[in-house]
């Protein structure tokens, strides 16, 4: 338990906001929470990538080119812009990352046609960080097909594989 005192603190004392946050007494576990602390992002990222099966952009390009997959583009439009696309023929989704999980939750009301239990959902980010993160984020809720593309659109469009010219 923390005691959170009104006295002022001394110069030489650790300000209460800071000691609420960083006393090992007062983490998230010792409160009963269930969250995961990481030792920086690189180890939370590894966690992630300990639960996919992640593909090769060759691997992701057969997928849905036998309608086998959801391509998910979850790059803002800027980079899309900026960077290019996957090519439209393909049917690639854009579902950029801060609404991705409303989007595909199969019990969630604003989820799209093709959210589901079973739909196989490859997730694509500029160079394949985000998109570990993500498809995380999807095995999670339940959507236990997902995963990412490694090396994400710049893999993509360094193999070759179709995309819509950069705008």
């Amino acid at each position: 338990m923390v005691t959170i005192t009104t006295e002022a603190p001394r110069t030489s004392d650790v300000h209460w906001e800071t000691r609420l946050f960083s006393d090992p007494a007062a983490t998230s576990r010792a409160r009963g929470w269930e969250a995961p602390a990481y030792a920086g992002i690189d180890d939370q990222l590894t966690d992630a990538r300990s639960r996919l099966r992640r593909i090769s952009v060759r691997a992701a390009f057969q997928e849905v080119l036998h309608g086998r997959a959801l391509l998910v583009d979850i790059r803002p439009a800027a980079q899309r812009a900026a960077e290019g696309e996957v090519a439209a023929h393909l049917g690639p989704l854009v579902v950029e990352r801060n609404v991705l999980e409303w989007r595909f939750d199969p019990r969630h009301e604003a989820r799209l046609p093709q959210a589901g239990w079973e739909t196989r959902v490859l997730v694509l980010c500029q160079e394949g960080f985000t998109s570990s993160l993500a498809a995380d984020a999807l095995l999670r809720l339940g959507v236990h097909r997902s995963t990412d593309v490694v090396g994400g659109f710049r893999a993509w469009r360094e193999a070759g594989l179709p995309v819509e010219p950069q705008r």
